[in-house]
């Protein structure tokens, strides 16, 4: 999952993201380069980013069978 893009698409920079769930700009960017946060954070990410936080446990597999089927 790309949550740049998503982050991007909204116009929205990391540290608005990192101000709005309380978290650091450089977790923001760890996230968005691949660390996988805890539930919490994704919870709180995806609701300010408006996606299912259970994305960010899907494997790219699975997301392209989603997206194809």
């Amino acid at each position: 999952m790309n949550i740049r893009n998503i982050r991007m698409e909204k116009g929205m920079t990391q540290q608005e993201i990192a101000d709005l769930v309380g978290l650091d700009r450089t977790t923001i960017t760890k996230i968005e380069n691949g660390a996988t946060p805890s539930i919490d954070t994704a919870k709180r990410i995806a609701a300010v980013l408006g996606f299912n936080w259970t994305l960010f446990y899907q494997d790219e597999d699975d997301l392209t069978k989603t997206c194809t089927e």
